[in-house]
């Protein structure tokens, strides 16, 4: 709902800074020391931990959760159902200088639906971090991850695949099962990971 005013299930706590007119949905919280910018995109069932800060142009997906001390600039796009860590970084210019303007170069960053950033992650201007990907704990991605993709270290390197529920899988002859869900994963002669429908 793009207002003034916002659904009754939207809560806001007293210390957010909210500059209207935003886009706040159904059943988001948002808590202590937020900053959200006018123009900004947040879906239903988010939940924004203390002190995230949110620009004008970043669009936040449904069942999204930000964890504490997050800012997510200009060019930030997250899909639906996006977990964000504590202290996670994101940027939005891939060589910044002080006294060189680049306002309005922004490269976009895209993370796809079902992600998950580690706490203390950065996450560098224009990658593109896949579906259903997991970014462990202080890592540094330089570059895209594919779908279901497991990265570790700085800068991040693959170590493996996980499943929507965020569990390992582990390969035999292509096929893996989610030991949670007991989904079947298929990998194939590309190294690329699909849900088996």
């Amino acid at each position: 709902m793009t207002s003034t005013s916002f659904d009754a299930s939207v809560k806001i706590h007293p210390s957010a800074l909210i500059e209207l007119p935003v886009t706040i949905g159904e059943g988001t919280k948002i808590w202590h020391f937020c900053h959200i910018m006018s123009g900004a995109y947040i879906g239903a069932r988010c939940v924004l931990g203390q002190n995230c800060f949110v620009a004008g142009t970043v669009s936040i997906g449904d069942d999204c959760h930000i964890q504490n001390n997050v800012s997510l600039y200009d060019g930030v796009l997250l899909q639906d159902e996006v977990f964000v860590g504590p202290s996670c970084v994101f940027t939005n210019i891939r060589r910044p200088r002080a006294a060189v303007s680049r306002q309005g170069h922004f490269q976009q960053t895209r993370v796809q639906r079902g992600a998950t950033l580690g706490a203390n992650s950065t996450i560098v201007a224009g990658v593109t971090v896949g579906r259903w990907a997991f970014v462990g704990a202080g890592c540094v991605v330089l570059k895209d991850l594919p779908d279901y993709a497991l990265v570790v270290g700085n800068p991040a390197r693959p170590v493996g695949w996980v499943s929507r529920a965020g569990e390992p899988l582990v390969f035999k002859n292509g096929v893996a099962l989610c030991p949670m869900t007991n989904d079947r994963y298929v990998l194939d002669a590309n190294g690329i990971v699909a849900l088996d429908k």
